[in-house]
């Protein structure tokens, strides 16, 4: 299969991985979701790298509608890490690098948490310990996202992010804006919830929805633990919510308004 045949699969299969998880937080469907998205699915492969990219968000009907996780889905999930293992370490790229690899290291961290809070005792041992703990020291995210944004972005490699770019990075990490995970990402967002604000805005008028629902998703979030925004949340995400489109926006939305204990946003 060509790389863009099998980028298309893999867009494809996230997708569905996507659809089944919003129809089970809406209690729709039945048990197994992510292993019976694996066994059904034509390309073994492209289905197991929906797993790793829809990540902890697969989690989120057990965790907002109080499903049981089923032990066939906390198997499906740790072989889609052995499948498609994480690369070893914190690559040191400088801060003007790539995101990917601090990205990918944060959303495997997010999963595997879930994993390891739903998951019997024993299930997927390997993962758990492997991936639980939190990624080392990243000059992108565990120092960067760390800090607050900067009003205006540094020049030179070792640059501080600008509001702008920062929320767009928040929102490349909205699989995090779950509760029940925390750490140095969580605590940027509490102290930046007006970077958070603009940037859900500014996504929103360059009719960069998808952007906008992932980074309305840190705010409901923040406004479900009772931090004071500038920015109502209830409207942006039920406007994206009829506005947008596709699955995955559909999901982020969903998620957004059970965070939010608005069932019709």
């Amino acid at each position: 299969m060509s790389s863009d045949r099998s980028r298309t699969a893999y867009a494809d299969s996230a997708a569905d991985l996507a659809r089944s998880a919003l129809d089970a937080l809406r209690g729709v469907g039945g048990t197994a979701m992510v292993a019976a998205h694996v066994e059904g699915a034509e390309d073994d492969a492209a289905a197991l790298a929906a797993v790793r990219v829809v990540g902890a968000d697969a989690f989120a009907p057990h965790l907002l509608a109080g499903t049981a996780l089923h032990p066939l889905d906390a198997a499906a999930v740790a072989r889609s890490f052995t499948v498609f293992p994480p690369p070893q370490g914190v690559p040191q790229s400088p801060p003007a690098g790539p995101a990917e690899p601090w990205v990918m290291a944060w959303r495997d961290w997010a999963t595997a948490s879930m994993l390891e809070r739903f998951a019997a005792e024993g299930e997927a041992a390997e993962v758990v310990s492997l991936y639980a703990a939190r990624p080392a020291e990243a000059p992108l995210l565990a120092r960067r996202v760390g800090l607050r944004p900067a009003e205006e972005p540094s020049p030179g490699p070792a640059r501080d992010l600008g509001w702008a770019e920062w929320s767009v990075r928040m929102g490349q990490l909205s699989s995090l804006a779950l509760p029940g995970l925390d750490g140095p990402v969580h605590a940027a967002a509490r102290r930046a919830p007006l970077a958070l604000s603009r940037g859900a805005t500014r996504s929103l008028m360059r009719r960069d929805y998808p952007t906008a629902a992932r980074i309305a998703r840190w705010l409901a979030l923040l406004q479900h633990e009772g931090v004071d925004l500038p920015l109502d949340p209830v409207p942006l995400v039920g406007h994206l919510r009829m506005i947008g489109s596709g699955s995955r926006l559909a999901l982020d939305t969903a998620i957004a308004g059970k965070l939010l204990a608005v069932e019709s946003v």
